[in-house]
């Protein structure tokens, strides 16, 4: 399919649909407070809509043009749209049978991008907003970097390439699992991003309860929210940093001398505890993988078994994906492995 603009005096009827359509179905953390419209930062976040109609587009402007989403008509293979940044329609899909039809717009990138500004969907021919569909039973959360994230997943030479051409969200083995279970889905992450120390100016802890990423005032209300998983799969980021004294956030968060095993633990506790403290019934899988930080003997394994031993909690578990010998990102098919291992280790230790 192409994407075009939408002509104005097309002799097909036009129905819009707006953004505050109750029929349009939202998931992630979504902003509207600011403009007339919904604004999507977080990797994952999806717009979806049950209608009949020959044809349907998407209002929609992106903050640098640097955004991808994929788009996903009844279910089938996805397809690439990347918005510019001109706010106008995006055709989505035309020539459609006279029956009931779904969009899914999916988003690929992480929210260093830049934001994406949603302002409705219009309907050409015999046009019908259908009710949204039932509410997903299972609710699944995750918290994590770039391995979360499906950072550089598509760069087939291994490279890591920072183009976010290859970043794909949908492909990671979050979106995955939760495809899988045929639950709601909900990302928090960044690349680069860690407890202790990230590759950026911002820790988890910091960023964890934003609406949007880089506003600290800006604060999410979980009750909007509540996972029946929470899936966490970080410190990878910290274990290569505490090992650079001369990187500039080794020097922010730690001066001169690298934390030591009690400062880290406290710190993956404190996290955690903020977890469950939101949400009090949650399952919490406190995992790592599949990159360095969980090979065999690893000391960062150590740390999450000491934090989660010290909780005492019966709700939050462990898990940690095996080493996947290779020092790139995973590709497709390493996140396919890793998706394999959590959704095993679910349905063996959770019912949900």
């Amino acid at each position: 399919m192409t994407l075009s603009l939408v002509i104005s005096c097309s002799s097909k009827k036009e129905t819009f649909i707006d953004y505050t359509n109750p029929q349009i179905e939202y998931s992630g953390r979504i902003d509207s407070s600011k403009i007339k419209g919904a604004e999507l930062y977080w990797s994952g976040t999806s717009i979806k809509l049950n209608f009949e109609g020959e044809s349907i587009s998407a209002l929609i402007e992106d903050e640098k043009g640097d955004n991808y989403y994929n788009i996903i008509i009844d279910n089938g293979n996805p397809f690439i749209l990347r918005p510019d940044t001109i706010k106008r329609y995006h055709k989505l899909a035309s020539k459609l049978t006279r029956e009931k039809h779904t969009v899914e717009i999916f988003k690929r990138t992480e929210w260093d991008q830049g934001k994406s500004s949603f302002y409705g969907f219009k309907l050409e021919g015999n046009a019908k907003v259908l009710k949204k569909s039932a509410s997903k039973k299972r609710k699944i959360e995750f918290y994590g970097n770039s391995i979360t994230a499906g950072y550089a997943v598509e760069d087939l030479s291994g490279k890591d390439s920072p183009d976010s051409t290859y970043t794909n969200n949908y492909l990671s083995y979050a979106a995955i699992t939760a495809r899988h279970f045929d639950a709601k889905y909900q990302c928090i992450c960044k690349s680069g991003i860690g407890i202790t120390v990230s590759w950026i100016p911002l820790i988890m802890p910091e960023m964890y309860d934003r609406l949007i990423p880089e506003d600290p005032n800006s604060k999410w209300d979980f009750s909007l929210y509540t996972p029946d998983i929470v899936v966490i799969n970080l410190l990878q980021n910290d274990s290569w940093l505490v090992d650079i004294p001369e990187h500039d956030e080794f020097k922010v968060r730690f001066g001169t001398k690298a934390p030591d095993e009690e400062h880290i633990i406290s710190a993956y506790q404190q996290f955690v505890s903020k977890i469950r403290e939101h949400y009090p019934k949650a399952n919490i899988i406190c995992a790592l993988g599949s990159m360095e930080a969980s090979k065999k003997g690893s000391v960062w394994i150590d740390y999450i078994k000491k934090a989660v031993n010290r909780l005492n909690d019966t709700g939050i578990f462990t898990h940690f994906i095996e080493h996947k010998e290779s020092d790139a990102h995973p590709s497709i098919e390493e996140q396919e492995v890793i998706a394999k291992s959590l959704i095993n280790f679910i349905e063996k230790n959770i019912d949900w």
